[in-house]
């Protein structure tokens, strides 16, 4: 233990004693249950449990969750990941697109599959299609996740996702169906409720275990709130403190909501008493989150250090999708995405931030990025036309160089002046949410950003230039930050 660094020693240590509580409620457990096909259904919920034991789990993210954003996460010492949703009636009918959203990359070490379901006989369905059609050298997930948290109303009006908190006691049973009808571990991942004004975590995740989950994630919302205010990890403790002393600290509970930063993370943990940790946004915006975590330190990359991570991105979609016309289309839909949240990443060294992370969650702010350095200024533009450029440049580079240099010489061309002079728009504060299946999510892989205007005359230009040193100026000289937020 002498040459592990001690941010890991903390994290090992915190993994140990939650082995040790669900070792202890092990012991006085009835006899394990044996499926008739032969599987012990106790012995895979411990596997998957000692498995999940103080890691920082990748949330199941809708387009951010592609398989090659898991691959670049894993790089930084990812554990475990869950996939994007999957609508489990589509996935049945043999949709293509579900389909692919199954796939398990090799350097995934747990991986968990999500499903949409509000209905058993489809649930089991799509679990043993799942299983069947496994593909990649490491095959079928190690469990199946049922969402019961998307807030968008094309999912809840068809009963799907946040709905199914409204009963307690039908989700109870839908688990239960899924559970004993299935060969592989089943998780939930909830909401503190669907409508804000009816919390009812508490007596979800009562049956939820109940009904024999082998894992229960909690996002610190409700439903209503999308992503807005804080989450509530205080409630998170309650259900963590509420299911040990109901016997069932077997079940871990995994908590989600407002991490960017490994010492939040740390902080949540110690603070709830959770088992884990899963991670969303923090991860879409800085995927090293994962190393930070595992080391217990902030890392700072530099410009030359996230274009590599950057171009290790689009590599992988290479790989996945393919280096061709048709391989770059299909890419698209995910590639420029990315730097919505890409172009959010600011330091937060902890002696800095760690104060203020504890009364607002990092995630939660909009910090001013003021920089002398072009090449920042383009990595932290929030313009969707700025990041199809940025993506074509690491898309078509065939070296970290060419890149590194294409991407300063964009930075400091008239081109990019230009859009940062015009402003521009990001579809960045989003719920993130799965298109429904057949098309109808329009504007997805679509244009992204503001739609160009007339072209400027050279003598516009330079006067908006002059107003702009100006006011960026005045603002400095009176003591405010640039650029204002």
């Amino acid at each position: 233990m002498d040459s592990i660094r001690p941010g890991r020693r903390a994290m090992l240590l915190l993994a140990a004693s939650c082995l040790a509580i669900t070792s202890h409620a092990f012991s006085s457990a009835s006899p394990p249950p044996i499926d008739p096909s032969g599987v012990d259904k106790t012995a895979t919920q411990r596997e998957l449990q000692s498995s999940l034991a103080g890691e920082m789990i990748l949330a199941p993210l809708t387009r951010g969750g592609n398989l090659p954003f898991r691959r670049l996460c894993a790089d930084f010492g990812m554990n475990a990941s869950v996939s994007e949703m999957i609508y489990a009636r589509s996935l049945v009918g043999g949709s293509p697109v579900e389909s692919a959203r199954c796939c398990r990359s090799d350097a995934e070490r747990t991986f968990g599959v999500q499903i949409a379901t509000n209905r058993i006989e489809e649930g089991l369905d799509a679990v043993a299609k799942v299983l069947r059609d496994a593909e990649g050298p490491f095959g079928a997930p190690d469990f199946v996740d049922l969402n019961c948290g998307c807030p968008i109303f094309d999912v809840t009006r068809r009963g799907l996702g946040s709905s199914l908190l409204r009963s307690p006691k039908k989700l109870g049973s839908l688990v239960a169906g899924l559970v004993d009808g299935s060969d592989v571990p089943i998780t939930v991942k909830i909401r503190l409720g669907c409508e804000s004004d009816m919390i009812n975590a508490l007596e979800n995740v009562k049956a939820i275990r109940e009904a024999g989950a082998s894992a229960i994630t909690i996002h610190g919302r409700t439903a209503q709130q999308g992503y807005s205010n804080g989450a509530d990890w205080e409630l998170i403790r309650r259900a963590v403190v509420e299911s040990r002393e109901a016997g069932y600290g077997r079940v871990p509970i995994v908590g989600n909501g407002d991490i960017l930063t490994h010492y939040e993370a740390r902080r949540r943990l110690r603070e709830s008493g959770a088992h884990s940790v899963m991670v969303g946004r923090g991860a879409l915006t800085k995927p090293w989150i994962f190393r930070e975590f595992a080391d217990g330190a902030t890392w700072s990359p530099g410009t030359r250090e996230r274009v590599e991570v950057y171009r290790a991105l689009a590599r992988y979609m290479k790989d996945h999708f393919g280096d061709d016309a048709m391989g770059r289309k299909k890419a698209w839909t995910f590639l420029p995405w990315h730097f919505q949240f890409l172009s959010r990443y600011r330091p937060h060294p902890e002696e800095e931030f760690g104060e203020r992370s504890a009364e607002m969650p990092l995630i939660q702010t909009r910090d001013s990025h003021v920089s002398d350095d072009p090449l920042e200024a383009l990595l932290a533009n929030r313009n969707g036309d700025v990041h199809d450029v940025i993506a074509s440049i690491l898309w078509e580079s065939d070296s970290d160089d060419v890149a590194f240099r294409k991407l300063s010489e964009y930075a400091e061309s008239d081109e990019f002046e230009e859009v940062v002079l015009a402003g521009g728009s990001s579809d960045e504060d989003k719920v993130l949410a799965n298109p429904l299946p057949g098309g109808r999510d329009r504007k997805r892989g679509g244009r992204r950003g503001r739609k160009p205007g007339p072209k400027r005359s050279d003598e516009e230009i330079t006067r908006i230039r002059a107003e702009r040193a100006e006011k960026k100026a005045r603002i400095l000289a009176s003591g405010g930050q640039w650029p204002p937020n």
